[in-house]
C-alpha cells in the first residue's frame, strides 16, 4: 500500500503562509534544496485543495512537475494546465482508491483542510514539516483544528544551518 504524506514548510505558530498567501518569511539554502530534491524522489502523486492550488497559480506554478496533480474542488471545473486533474469527489474515498493502486508515495501539499479530512479518514501515514524559525502571529494554518488526537512517532529530526528544524513522524493508526 502506498503512503501518504503531509507537510512543508511552517512557522513555529503553525502557520504555511501569512493571511494573502505570501511565503516571504521561508528560507531556502542549498541545504533544504537537497533535502526537498531527495523528498520528491519519493512521489509520483501530489494531492492539494482548490485554495493552495489558486495560490500556486498566482505564483507562475500549474503544475508539479514529473508526477500526477490532483486538485479537490467542488466549484473549479478545469485547471489550466492539462497535467492537473480536478476531482470533485469525496477526497477520501479518492486517495483510498490511489493508496490500493501501485506507485510511489502521495504528496498533500499545502493547506491544511483537505490534510484535515484525509487525517479524519485515518489515510495519512505520515508528517514532514521544515519548522522556520519565525512567529507570524497570523495566517493560514498547517493543521485545522480536529475531531480527536493524532499520536506520531518521530521518524527523524535535523537541525538545519538557518535555525530550522526538519522532522518526520509516523502517524499510528
Amino acid at each position: 500500500m502506498r503512503t501518504v504524506i503531509f507537510g512543508g514548510g511552517n512557522s513555529l505558530d503553525n502557520f504555511i503562509a501569512r493571511k494573502d498567501h505570501a511565503a516571504d518569511w521561508l528560507l531556502w539554502n542549498d541545504e533544504v534544496a537537497a533535502i526537498s530534491k531527495e523528498n520528491w524522489e519519493k512521489f509520483d502523486t501530489v494531492l492539494m485543495g482548490r485554495k493552495t492550488y489558486e495560490a500556486l497559480l498566482r505564483y507562475g506554478t500549474t503544475a508539479y512537475p514529473n508526477v500526477k496533480n490532483y486538485v479537490f474542488s467542488r466549484t473549479m471545473k478545469e485547471s489550466p494546465d492539462a497535467r492537473v486533474k480536478i476531482i470533485s469527489s469525496d477526497a477520501a474515498e479518492f486517495v483510498q482508491e490511489l493508496k490500493n493502486q501501485e506507485g510511489k508515495g502521495i504528496c498533500v501539499a499545502g493547506g491544511g483542510e483537505l490534510a484535515k479530512s484525509l487525517f479524519a479518514a485515518d489515510l495519512i501515514d505520515e508528517i514532514g514539516c521544515n519548522i522556520h524559525p519565525v512567529l507570524l502571529g497570523s495566517g493560514i494554518p498547517l493543521f485545522y483544528e480536529m475531531e480527536r488526537q493524532i499520536d506520531l512517532e518521530l521518524l527523524e529530526c535535523k537541525v538545519l544551518k538557518t535555525g530550522c528544524v526538519y522532522v518526520t513522524y509516523r502517524v499510528k493508526h
